[in-house]
């Protein structure tokens, strides 16, 4: 039997980047949903790497952020998301974001995506997050 799962946003995080980067997954059967939190000491220096997958829809529930979609021309057009602005993402538009630092230093979103991101696995590891010059 299926039964609803219970999670605080801002409690159990993993390290993905000591001071700079925090997580967590939680993987449905049709959508996956993660918590992203940038930290301002070492967070701008995290460099996200474009990308795509299904459908997103992201809350910034914390700070503030850019988001860029890049399109198959190689143009990208900035959106800018302010705490408490929701974002719908079409599935297979490449796009990265880069952070503001307001709220005590940190940037915080919520993004649920369908079908769920296969490399977020299982939830149970250290979250994957899309940085540039790193594997996968």
């Amino acid at each position: 039997m299926s039964k609803c799962r219970v999670f605080a946003i801002d409690d159990s995080l993993k390290m993905v980047v000591e001071n700079g980067l925090y997580m967590k997954t939680i993987i449905g059967k049709t959508m996956s949903v993660a918590v992203v939190k940038f930290v301002e000491e070492k967070g701008g220096e995290i460099e996200a790497k474009a990308h795509s997958h299904g459908e997103e829809a992201s809350f910034q529930v914390k700070g503030s952020c850019s988001f860029f979609e890049v399109h198959q021309d190689g143009t990208e057009v900035e959106r800018k998301l302010d705490r408490g602005d929701a974002l719908l993402i079409p599935a297979g538009l490449t796009h990265y974001g880069i952070n503001d630092w307001k709220d005590d230093g940190m940037s915080m979103r919520l993004n649920v995506v369908s079908p769920p991101r296969a490399e977020y696995g299982s939830g149970d590891g250290t979250p994957y997050y899309p940085i540039a010059n790193r594997g996968a």
